[in-house]
């Protein structure tokens, strides 16, 4: 794809090890943000490290979201739907978001894009095909990083490697999903209207649904996601998968042209947050996606921004910025609510596309949200699952051994709703 520079490596261990004013650990969709806009300054940039474990990188994500954004990132933009759909067995819901189309950009394009920026400056070293032999720690003012390739030395450290979240403690729910890019032998695609939310394949505890991005009347993403309080495999994820493909073509023959999948914490309660200011977590399990949708290619964008900003001005990285603490409230709540009754999960969506307008919904959406936007929204819904689940939200946030599922089962039971 384009050549990378790799840092110099010191070969005995009286060598000093290679000295840099910030390293970024990890080269994903996070590191590589920070690392354009560091790019973009010039001789002003800090002499900057990326360690990444892959070798190399391919078309292995697909990023989505509303709303306008810099320069750099619209030039990246591969298709607009000015309409997007969501189905239940009773009902379809469209809506028009013309003036803010839902958007998408490609992991190759994004990847390609901030390895060019990279390539160009001299300030910037990217050193892939690493894993880190120990974690990181500080000696004196400097951070001393052991790899399989080498040690480094740096004055800062923005750690955007996924966190290790168990299942039973941080998240609320998993969002597991598998998709595959397919070219079909006969149009069966509308190219202006993305699904977002296709509930007619349900066929699990937790909330299924499917997701289809038409890039032509032939050619589309076709991902299976299921929300549930464990992570699911992707052997039965596949399955599902193949189901929604068949189900969707009707017997149109087709070839995958590529896969990809994933699995997000969401309703995260209380991320881990480091006490040195030299050393911060960043990206998608710290912060980078929203609690109660998974989204997080423009959040990250808006941290990379503010990260490099504070990294020249005051000598220092930022993580990201917490929700509103009323935002924060309702994403948990909400998450609490699906984790409980997935089997309301189809009403509750389609009623908040159908009652609030696309312009709210998607400043709610696109964290641009309103304390009116807020108020519509939940008058959108019914009120009754959201009070009963307070309590129950309560109960886990507090962080009780696993006894308390038996209080949990009581409120239920006091409250006529089925325990979870």
């Amino acid at each position: 794809m384009t050549r990378i520079k790799n840092p110099p490596r010191h070969s005995s261990a009286d060598e000093i090890p290679a000295y840099y004013d910030l390293i970024i650990l990890g080269g994903g969709c996070a590191g590589l943000s920070l690392a354009v806009r560091l790019a973009a300054l010039g001789q002003a940039c800090p002499k900057t490290l990326i360690l990444e474990r892959r070798t190399e990188y391919h078309n292995d994500r697909t990023w989505c979201f509303w709303g306008d954004s810099s320069a750099w990132v619209s030039r990246l933009i591969a298709h607009r739907w000015p309409t997007i759909k969501l189905r239940s067995e009773e009902r379809c819901v469209l809506v028009d978001c013309h003036s803010m189309p839902y958007q998408m950009i490609s992991g190759l394009g994004f990847y390609r894009a901030a390895l060019q920026a990279i390539e160009q400056s001299d300030r910037i070293d990217l050193q892939l095909g690493v894993d880190l032999s120990s974690e990181p720690r500080k000696l004196g003012d400097t951070w001393r990083i052991g790899t399989s390739a080498a040690c480094y030395r740096g004055a800062l450290v923005v750690d955007t490697r996924p966190a290790c979240y168990a299942a039973s403690e941080n998240a609320l729910l998993w969002q597991s999903f598998y998709g595959h890019e397919i070219e079909c032998d006969a149009e069966v695609f509308d190219p202006a209207c993305a699904d977002l939310m296709d509930f007619t394949a349900a066929d699990c505890n937790g909330v299924h649904f499917n997701y289809v991005l038409p890039f032509s009347p032939t050619r589309a993403l076709v991902e299976t996601t299921v929300l549930s309080a464990e992570r699911m495999g992707y052997g039965a994820l596949t399955v599902k998968l193949q189901s929604t493909i068949a189900g969707r073509l009707n017997g149109v023959g087709y070839r995958v042209l590529r896969a990809e999948s994933g699995i997000l914490p969401m309703g995260v309660i209380s991320p881990a947050v480091g006490g040195d200011s030299t050393y911060v977590r960043a990206g998608l399990t710290a912060g980078g996606a929203r609690a109660s949708t998974g989204y997080a290619f423009q959040r990250i964008q808006t941290w990379a921004d503010s990260c490099s900003r504070s990294i020249t001005r005051g000598g220092v990285p930022t993580t990201h910025f917490p929700d509103p603490l009323l935002l924060r409230g309702l994403d948990q709540l909400f998450v609490s609510v699906l984790r409980s009754h997935p089997e309301i999960a189809p009403s509750l969506f389609l009623s908040l596309f159908e009652k609030t307008s696309s312009e709210r919904l998607i400043r709610f959406l696109s964290d641009h949200g309103t304390v009116c936007d807020y108020a519509a929204i939940a008058a959108s819904l019914s009120a009754l699952p959201f009070i009963c689940e307070i309590p129950r939200l309560l109960l886990r946030k507090s962080h009780k051994p696993a006894g308390n599922l038996t209080l949990l089962q009581r409120v239920d039971h006091w409250m006529g709703l089925r325990g979870s």
